[in-house]
């Protein structure tokens, strides 16, 4: 299949047609360790050639790192791509994550910066990257929408937050996307963040399909890689969850495909309201996780793998115990 013939996916009722894939550029700034920035760069050259439409980043990746990369890279192909930018995590100098601010104030700052780090007059997805707990969220989407209105902004977005949250943000501004968590071991936005997206027309740009990196079988790198303070990658639960994976690369292979080409396409088969966000740091990342495309599951093979691979099963929660603790989307 040619990318051009692949069928776009809509950003909610109001958004624009993306790509089916959409290319997350965290891990190209630190989060997993070290990255190579000519690689990546290179990498964000060939999401564009293949059709990718959709490139999210945050403010708070590599204290502003990560949208310097995407200044550079996209110097020459802004108006061929949509960014979709995470706002409010404030950090310490020495990378401590030291809480959230959406305060309307602080959204107008974080805005005025990310312009000058990504070298671009406006954004196309502004999103508050968590809830605060502090603001009504009416008041962070008011101030969002008065930046639409001015022209710095196209659509809004959410992230990592719940049912209550999602009707209260849409009741301001349409809301074209929630950023959540979502893959075969991650599937609780399924009882009740997803049936209100569906009813509201809003989208979900899924992360973490791969359970960052677990169900790929990749390993936290030996230094700098944030995964190695993760519960499903320490200690017994890595051992209990090493007897998943291995039960999904025996899927894959049956189906003469790789285990992450799977993972994608279980996600993309789940509705055409998702859009998975691939977090590739390379070329060969990025072919493997674009291959899944090809991959078209029944949807007996997709009760098959759900059933043989049980959301229940896998050990650990996918944030700390704090993290959990704080997750608007898990309340």
């Amino acid at each position: 299949m040619t990318r051009s013939a692949i069928e776009r996916r809509k950003l909610g009722r109001s958004g624009p047609y993306v790509f089916p894939i959409a290319l997350g550029c965290m891990g190209m700034s630190g989060m997993y360790g070290h990255a190579d920035e000519s690689e990546s760069i290179a990498t964000i050259h060939a999401a564009i050639d293949a059709g990718v439409s959709l490139l999210d980043t945050g403010d708070f990746y590599g204290m502003g790192h990560n949208e310097m990369l995407l200044g550079r890279a996209l110097r020459f192909s802004r108006e061929r791509v949509l960014l979709s930018v995470k706002f409010g995590a404030q950090r310490g100098p020495d990378g401590a994550w030291l809480g959230y601010d959406a305060r309307p104030a602080a959204v107008k700052t974080a805005l005025a910066y990310s312009l000058k780090r990504l070298g671009t007059d406006y954004i196309d997805i502004y999103r508050p990257a968590r809830l605060d707990p502090h603001v009504p969220i009416e008041d962070t989407i008011g101030a969002i929408a008065e930046l639409v209105q001015a022209g710095y902004v196209r659509h809004i977005g959410l992230s990592e937050v719940g049912p209550e949250t999602i009707r209260r943000a849409a009741s301001v501004h349409p809301i074209v996307d929630l950023q959540i968590e979502y893959s075969l071991v991650s599937r609780s936005p399924e009882a009740k963040i997803f049936p209100v997206l569906r009813e509201l027309g809003i989208s979900a740009t899924a992360y973490g399909v791969l359970s960052r990196g677990l169900l790929s079988a990749s390993q936290p790198a030996a230094a700098g890689d944030f995964r190695a303070r993760l519960p499903r990658f320490t200690g017994e639960n890595l051992t209990r969850n090493q007897q998943l994976v291995a039960r999904l690369a025996e899927i894959a292979a049956a189906h003469r495909v790789s285990p992450t080409q799977l993972a994608v396409a279980w996600a993309l088969a789940k509705g055409n309201f998702i859009v998975p966000v691939m977090g590739a740091r390379t070329r060969s990342q990025l072919k493997e996780s674009l291959s899944a495309l090809d991959v078209k599951l029944t949807p007996q093979e997709i009760a098959a793998l759900e059933e043989a691979i049980p959301h229940h099963a896998v050990a650990g929660t996918r944030y700390d115990e704090h993290q959990m603790k704080v997750l608007d989307s898990e309340k």
